[in-house]
């Protein structure tokens, strides 16, 4: 089943350095269909869905702990087994010292348009990630067929998402 939410409502969270849930909002508390005290103090893939590729994953680490932000589509499990699409914007939260401390997730609901395309490319990089048994060459191989399917386009993936989202607003 996938849950939805209105345009203009954000789901927040916050989480520390190693990715433990350390603040959620009350939208977040209703798509996820978890109660606060079951995600306060977990690691924030306990909504990982497994139809997420790992590459996305390491890219958004790799971009945030690099100190930058990222703007993702991802694909979430909620508590009771439904699921639910959002278009993520994740920052680096930093101490008075400029040092990371935490990162900061606010998601907008994504448009169905925007769905329909991300979902085809995931399910390729998924596919691929399925063909190898070892974590690390799942994620170097996927990553590896993003990058191509990126440069097919002639776009990054910050300008892919950005497309999506710009072009497909309102087709849904």
């Amino acid at each position: 089943m996938e849950r939805t939410f209105d345009d203009g409502r954000l789901i927040v969270s916050k989480t520390d350095r190693k990715g433990i849930i350390r603040y959620v909002n009350p939208l977040f508390l209703e798509i996820s269909a978890f109660a606060e005290e079951e995600v306060i103090g977990k690691p924030h893939n306990l909504i990982r869905h497994p139809a997420m590729p790992r590459a996305i994953f390491q890219l958004l680490w790799d971009r945030i702990n690099a100190g930058k932000e990222l703007f993702a589509y991802v694909i979430n499990l909620a508590g009771d087994g439904a699921h639910y699409w959002v278009l993520a914007h994740v920052t680096p939260s930093f101490d008075r010292n400029g040092e990371i401390v935490g990162y900061h997730s606010n998601r907008r609901t994504a448009d169905r348009a925007a769905i329909l395309q991300i979902e085809r490319l995931y399910a390729e990089l998924t596919a691929e990630e399925a063909r190898h048994s070892r974590p690390a060459e799942a994620i170097e191989a996927s990553t590896a067929l993003l990058q191509q399917r990126l440069s097919d386009r002639g776009q990054s993936y910050d300008q892919f998402v950005w497309f999506l989202a710009t072009t497909t607003s309102g087709a849904s």
